[in-house]
């Protein structure tokens, strides 16, 4: 009995020991969470609400041995890439799209830090325009600060300045007033600081000069930002030697960018701007005139109808100096804004005897090219 009773009491104190020993082991655990959380808290800034001590634990443990892919970017390579973000896109998506674009090193440090900071629940929808330079923390603020969001907006080649303002205003996310913008680009607008200001004649708007683009603003931009967006993307893709090459055919860099207008409204395919072009030069020189439909429509044109059909007009009695069918040489400006392809055309056509084009009777935009009149007239559709 007295053994039992020995042994019963040695089973006690066990344990009793074994007890003491679970929660000095919880104290401990307990202890380095807090420090860990405090650590966390120091250089990862604090954890959601929502997170429980165990699971704040657990991320900022995976965040800190991860501080590499964290806090350094992914590459050197500034070039904007576009992240579309739908919405109601999850972060772990969203963190697997910037994997696949080359942005973050590895996607689950980024949706864990989205889950850590609690940012998970306030990715915005919308474009942002991000680089290999960025840290998840920078790509993380431009994700969820709607300030940062940008969004996409075309600018199409061959657009009128009338056009462009059009599609701008009618935007809900910008802050584009029609008249505003057709102050800042009309005649006698405020556009010093660029190196094409001194080319334009007095009175002139900067019809031709808005580069056509896929353009990222923010939500409110204006028509000065705008403006200024697209001036400054004119004169990073000007070439450099563009006015050396167009003087040496006798054109002002004026009268280049016009007749690069008249190519972006005549031109469907690509490979044949240049030889449109080499029309185009081929009848200033003998002092023809050009004859191009697009600019009667940019004189007859009204809002709601910019591109107007002229069937049945008779072309040589409309009065204008953008009428080439009226003025023998160029119009007396852009007819529309071009785009980089019928800018370098413009400077570099084709070498040929052409003097006529008409579209071919197929449908594929393509035109028929001839050197004489009865050439043209053998090109007419049957």
């Amino acid at each position: 009995m007295r053994i039992r009773a020995n042994r019963q009491r040695a089973n006690l104190v066990g344990r009793f020991l074994i007890f003491m020993l679970a929660i000095g082991a919880f104290a401990a655990l307990g202890v380095v969470i807090l420090i860990r959380l405090g650590t966390a808290a120091r250089d990862l800034g604090p954890a959601a609400e929502d997170l429980n001590p165990l699971e704040s634990f657990l991320l900022s443990t995976y965040l800190s041995a991860h501080a590499a892919d964290l806090n350094a970017p992914a590459g050197d390579d500034v070039t904007p890439i576009i992240l579309s973000v739908q919405p109601g896109a999850s972060a772990a998506g969203v963190s697997a799209q910037l994997a696949a674009l080359g942005l973050v090193r590895d996607a689950r440090v980024l949706n864990f830090y989205l889950r850590y900071t609690g940012l998970d629940n306030h990715i915005e929808a919308g474009d942002f325009a991000l680089n290999q330079t960025m840290t998840i923390r920078q790509i993380t603020s431009a994700l969820t600060n709607a300030r940062d969001r940008q969004m996409a907006v075309r600018l199409a080649e061959g657009w009128r300045l009338e056009q462009m303002v059009e599609a701008l205003s009618a935007n809900p996310i910008l802050n584009v007033a029609r008249d505003e913008f057709l102050a800042l680009a009309g005649p006698e607008a405020p556009h010093t600081g660029y190196t094409f200001s001194g080319d334009l004649p007095p009175g002139a708007s900067l019809e031709g000069f808005l580069f056509p683009d896929t353009y990222l603003f923010r939500p409110g931009a204006t028509a000065d930002d705008v403006i200024k967006a697209m001036l400054d993307n004119f004169e990073a893709h000007l070439p450099a030697d563009y006015r050396s090459q167009v003087a040496g055919r006798n054109l002002t860099l004026y009268q280049a960018i016009t007749l690069a207008s008249l190519i972006e409204r005549e031109a469907v395919v690509d490979d044949e701007r240049s030889l449109i072009a080499s029309v185009i030069y081929n009848r200033l020189a003998i002092s023809q005139a050009l004859e191009i439909d697009a600019t009667v429509q940019y004189a007859v044109a009204a809002p709601g109808d910019w591109w107007p059909s002229i069937a049945g007009l008779d072309f040589r009695a409309i009065v204008s100096p953008y009428n080439t069918y009226y003025v023998t040489g160029l119009p007396a400006g852009p007819i529309a804004n071009p785009g980089l392809k019928s800018i370098l055309a413009a400077a570099s056509p084709a070498a040929s005897d052409y003097l006529y084009y008409r579209a071919r009777c197929d449908g594929s935009g393509r035109h028929n090219f001839a050197a004489t009149y009865e050439e043209h007239l053998a090109n007419a559709c049957p």
